[in-house]
């Protein structure tokens, strides 16, 4: 669909521990009143370490770990940076920032609990008020600009890359209009998943371009993201 190119890079996986670093007991699900694809979920759910390990760390969700491998990578989180989080709930990837010192503001269509250090509005970012009301709560443009936008799946993978890949372009518009020069863009695509257009207008406009999937990001799914470095002038 695109001249995307596959993650240039993986981490050798090392699923994390259990809380005390126990290993980790397999859960059986089961509720009859689940079908099979949703008691797999849960199953999933029930048995991923990471999930465990969020909970032994605070952390809202198993995507904080995402953002954390991602910056344990490429160095792009600094104390006193500025951040805006697209898509904010639950609020891990703003727990992350908060724990970098940095000010972070987030957006969502969804609500998200209060965290100490960041400001969250309940919003749609496609909304023509939403941009001026982010940087005036931010206090400036932003350093970084992070994306864990996903639509809803359907199951149909074509589908689900076209709607994803959609949410990373109304993304990608918002960091290339208001980033700081230097600035960093984050963002979720699915592989094959991004605009024709908007690899190219990347690379032309940030230093670097890169794609990444960290370990926490589960190896069936397709999802990988794009870190853009450098914004230009």
């Amino acid at each position: 669909m695109s001249d995307e190119e596959p993650p240039k890079r993986r981490w050798k996986e090392k699923p994390p521990k259990g809380a005390g670093g126990e290993r980790q007991m397999t859960t059986r699900v089961k509720n009859k009143k689940l079908d099979e694809s949703s008691r797999n979920w849960v199953r999933r759910h029930l048995n991923d370490p990471y999930v465990a390990r969020a909970r032994a760390d605070g952390y809202r969700a198993r995507a904080a770990y995402k953002l954390t491998e991602l910056d344990e990578q490429s160095h792009f989180l600094k104390r006193g940076m500025r951040v805006i989080d697209l898509g904010a709930a639950p609020g891990g990837w703003a727990q992350v920032c908060v724990k970098r010192g940095c000010k972070i503001v987030g957006v969502d269509l969804l609500p998200v609990e209060p965290l100490e250090g960041a400001v969250f509005f309940q919003m749609d970012l496609l909304d023509p008020a939403t941009p001026l009301i982010l940087l005036d709560a931010l206090g400036g443009p932003p350093d970084v600009v992070l994306s864990d936008m996903a639509a809803n799946t359907t199951g149909h993978a074509k589908t689900d890359q076209i709607r994803t890949g959609a949410l990373a372009e109304a993304a990608a518009d918002f960091a290339l209009e208001h980033l700081t020069p230097g600035g960093t863009f984050v963002t979720k695509a699915f592989q094959g998943g991004l605009d024709s257009d908007l690899l190219p207008r990347l690379k032309q406009s940030f230093a670097t371009v890169k794609h990444a999937k960290p370990p926490a990001s589960r190896a069936e799914s397709s999802e990988v993201y794009v870190v853009a470095m450098g914004r230009k002038r």
